[in-house]
């Protein structure tokens, strides 16, 4: 056959599709399909990665000027901070450390893309977990769908796409069935923007749970998403198991440079996703008045459940200049940017209520 793998590889694998990027925008359009930080970097941090460059000597490979930054930050010690290439990379790194073949990762679904993919790639099994009507993880299904074969149990708040949480009630009582010598991944890339929602805190949960890594981001809140930084909080003996599976040199310089910076600016920073918060917001709110049953969002998006209308409404948001992640036959996630894209944001969605309101049925106001 004309499209066969060339050489032996895993059929697993062969089957398998790679991770598909949000698209770019259409010119002159806004791209809302990625999640990203619509800020410029401050001036500080970009002055001080250009300096960082460095093309012919290698990286500071243990990250510890900012390991010991992050230890102060949370309370722990810098053998407690494992630093990667993005919390993509962190869960890569967990997954293959404790999950092989014959073992079981349970999720909830629909939640980050990758998980599927990352879990397929260890070898081992996904256990997807159906969401709750509103988009939320349903906490009683993942309990029950626990086995003798669970190794890894990844739980996003807020959940990519629905945006979605989890509260500290619902991760206790995951947290109460799930044996203590399994990991559970607390996926909270996009915690900066949940101020208020009562999520469950990382935080408190690693330092009285040996078995939960709690997993962050620099490139949602802290716009840093081109650098690919992230890290994870947790026992030191587990983020030994993860820094054994990472690839080696892998957090580039001008990363931990921008990180550091970053968190030197915290103030200003946090008033950017403050002000992105206050736009999702009131972006949420103009959707439900036009009827959307839209999940209340605490990421920096928020999710359109369209069913088989997908791909139509995704094409409307197109024409209107806006590139949304399509998930077919379920939903839209569309990302909160630009102030300036709003008003095509909602556009699309009136139009799209209007011309397909028999296929994506308006709710009541919750």
């Amino acid at each position: 056959m004309a499209d066969a793998v060339p050489v032996r590889v895993r059929p697993e694998i062969a089957a398998l599709a790679a991770y598909n990027q949000g698209r770019p925008a259409p010119a002159g359009g806004f791209k809302l399909s990625s999640n990203e930080n619509p800020f410029e970097p401050l001036p500080e941090v970009a002055a001080r990665v250009a300096e960082a460059i460095a093309l012919n000597r290698y990286p500071e490979g243990g990250a510890l000027p900012l390991r010991r930054r992050l230890a102060e930050r949370h309370g722990t010690t810098p053998e407690g901070i494992h630093v990667a290439a993005g919390s993509i990379s962190l869960l890569n790194q967990f997954v293959q450390a404790a999950a092989g073949p014959g073992d079981e990762v349970v999720h909830a679904w629909r939640s980050f893309e990758a998980y599927p993919g990352l879990i397929t790639v260890a070898g081992a099994r996904g256990v997807p977990v159906a969401n709750r009507p509103d988009g939320s993880h349903d906490i009683d299904a993942m309990i029950a769908a626990l086995t003798d074969r669970t190794r890894v149990v990844l739980v996003c708040t807020p959940n990519n796409p629905t945006s979605t949480v989890v509260t500290a009630e619902e991760f206790d009582r995951l947290l109460a069935a799930v044996p203590d010598d399994v990991l559970v991944l607390l996926d909270e890339a996009y915690r900066e923007f949940a101020v208020g929602s009562g999520a469950v805190d990382g935080d408190a949960i690693v330092a009285a749970h040996r078995n939960v890594v709690a997993l962050r981001t620099f490139s949602k809140a802290w716009g840093l998403a081109a650098l690919r930084i992230g890290y994870a909080i947790g026992h030191p003996r587990v983020l030994d198991a993860a820094r054994s599976a990472a690839i080696p040199l892998s957090v580039t310089e001008q990363a931990q440079v921008a990180a550091l910076v970053s968190l030197d600016h915290e103030p200003q920073l946090l008033e950017r996703v403050a002000v992105l918060a206050e736009r999702r917001d009131r972006v949420w709110r103009a959707l439900v008045d036009q009827g959307w049953d839209v999940p209340r969002p605490w990421g920096n998006f928020v999710w359109l459940a369209t069913g088989d209308a997908t791909e139509e409404a995704a094409a409307v948001f197109a024409r209107n200049g806006i590139t949304a992640r399509a998930f077919l036959l379920e939903g839209l996630r569309v990302t909160i940017a630009e102030q300036e894209s709003v008003e095509n944001l909602l556009g699309s969605a009136r139009e799209i209520g209007g011309t397909l309101s028999t296929r994506v049925p308006a709710a009541p106001v919750r």
